[in-house]
């Protein structure tokens, strides 16, 4: 690793592979001290064929003052890429050069020793951080404010409960001037109060040109909070770019594994390597009933790209039934920009009187008189599907629109509400309906 503080770039991973012996996948992966260890020990693998590629010819360039969402499914290899680049890991092949002074949340209470304070560990891994003695010293006291763990901070860490851990080690990693931070999802321990708190400290991160690299199962993070999205896929980074089309990449993969009922199992553990289907794999066999045509039209039957949140709207669904198909109905998924589901339905569930059971075309129109969604935008997945829930054919994102609001209010929906006034301020607004 280098560090050259005068690049443009904080992070370059040149083909970058990482191998572990297949005997540590399913307990740990080894470290510079168990390698030594069983190298002392005459333990040499011979065969090939006991080693995993954990990582396969990674190559990634973090911008500075970027902030990088990863996402991909358990043991895609996300945690390993960030042992690499905070230095835990070295790679089997390839180059890493990191830019600047880097600071870490990785596993929980990584870096503690369990039998010292919290005051000592502060000042251990301050200066493990690059810190000197001094400069520790000097933001002791602004550290342990942060962690709100008053007396605490002079016990042990191991009468630590796990949010504790979380609160020192955010603090700590925050507080010593770091030009690059590298999460794993730490910040999903601890409560909604040091949540916020911990949020607000990475937004001011952002804001001074920090460099972030985070991994995270939650899409809409990625989408909301993030400047670029790296999407790991059985060791191998399979996009990486803008968020929205990252987290349309994922879905759409996910959706097409699940439609063809792949196991969800561990990459790394898998003996394909476990790679989600190619997008541009064939669908498999045909379905009779097919989606021709899928059009989003207002109130006026004019075609629309964007809606007020009071206004309706109509989803127009052409189909053809190539052969009868009487046990094939239509499923419709309204979804957030984030990946978030807003709103599932098909036929079946409804008792629509729709029936395939001659050859023919024809159109299906789902009516929504009053959309009641918050201000973003969204798409509808047009799905064929049986009674069981198998999928036959499916139209990811055949339509995308954007929803307005007057009210900057938040959540996912606006359902019809009142507000009602009693006392002196009634004399201002007694009665407002909202929505209805």
């Amino acid at each position: 690793m280098t560090s050259a503080i005068a690049s443009p770039d904080a992070i370059v991973l040149r083909n970058v592979v990482k191998r572990f012996r297949k005997s540590t996948i399913r307990r740990e992966y080894t470290t510079i001290k168990s390698e030594l260890i069983r190298l002392l020990r005459g333990q040499r693998d011979t065969d090939g064929k006991s080693m995993i590629e954990a990582l396969r010819g990674i190559d990634l360039v973090v911008p500075r003052g970027k902030t990088v969402g990863i996402i991909g499914r358990n043991g895609s290899g996300k945690s390993t890429l960030l042992k690499l680049i905070t230095g835990i890991y070295t790679p089997t092949t390839g180059t890493i050069d990191i830019n600047g002074r880097i600071s870490a949340l990785l596993d929980l209470g990584a870096g503690f020793h369990p039998d010292f304070s919290g005051r000592e560990n502060i000042l251990i891994n301050g200066i493990i951080l690059g810190m000197t003695r001094a400069e520790v010293k000097a933001r002791m006291e602004e550290i342990i404010a942060f962690s709100e763990l008053g007396d605490f901070i002079d016990e042990p860490v191991r009468t630590y409960s796990s949010g504790m851990y979380m609160r020192l080690a955010f603090s700590v990693a925050t507080h010593v001037d770091p030009d690059i931070l590298i999460i794993d999802e730490i910040l999903a321990v601890g409560d909604e109060h040091f949540g916020k708190k911990s949020l607000a400290k990475m937004t001011e991160f952002k804001r001074a040109g920090k460099t972030i690299v985070i991994v995270t199962h939650d899409l809409g993070t990625l989408e909301r909070w993030c400047d670029l999205g790296a999407w790991i896929d059985a060791g191998r980074i399979r996009e990486f770019g803008p968020p929205a089309d990252v987290i349309r990449s994922y879905r759409r993969a996910v959706a097409l594994a699940e439609e063809r009922g792949m196991a969800m199992e561990s990459p790394a553990l898998a003996s394909d390597g476990g790679a989600l289907p190619s997008l541009a794999s064939p669908q498999g066999e045909s379905s009779p009933l097919t989606v021709d045509a899928v059009r989003l039209r207002g109130r006026d039957g004019g075609a629309v790209e964007s809606v007020d949140t009071e206004d309706g709207l109509e989803l127009s669904v052409a189909y053809t039934a190539r052969t009868p198909a009487p046990e094939l109905g239509l499923g419709l998924e309204l979804i957030r920009a984030d990946g978030v589901l807003m709103h599932a339905t098909d036929t079946f569930a409804e008792e629509v009187p729709f029936c395939a059971a001659v050859a023919g075309s024809g159109t299906v129109r789902f009516v929504v008189d009053r959309l009641g969604l918050t201000a973003g935008r969204y798409t509808f997945t047009v799905v064929v599907r049986d009674r069981a829930g198998q999928v036959r054919e499916k139209r990811e994102e055949a339509c995308t629109f954007e929803v307005r609001s007057s009210v900057q209010d938040g959540g996912v929906t606006r359902p019809p509400h009142r507000w009602i006034v009693e006392g002196a301020a009634a004399r201002v607004a007694p009665v407002r309906d909202v929505g209805s």
